[in-house]
């Protein structure tokens, strides 16, 4: 599914314009984003947590050249799925 076929379903269930559908879907990107960027969590009861994940520093090697490098340590999206959502898919 894309954000297109996202939208065009988020508008047929609410009843409004494809317009307002990726409107709303937009400001709930930026939130997510914005709330996760400020290290904090958005947990959607049912459906799922994002948090923000710390990948610790570690050595790995160029593919091309076979030489060894460093990789510094990153902060990662991160998703877990809610029981509901779970349960839906199985």
């Amino acid at each position: 599914m894309t954000k297109a076929d996202l939208v065009e379903r988020m508008a047929k269930d609410a009843k409004i314009s494809k317009k307002a559908a990726e409107t709303a879907l937009d400001s709930f990107m930026l939130s997510v984003r914005d709330t996760l960027r400020k290290g904090k969590r958005v947990s959607l009861v049912g459906f799922g947590t994002f948090a923000v994940g710390r990948r610790a520093a570690r050595n790995g090697r160029n593919p091309q050249t076979g030489e060894k490098i460093k990789i510094k340590a990153s902060k990662v999206p991160k998703f877990k799925a809610g029981r509901a959502l779970k349960d839906a898919v199985q």
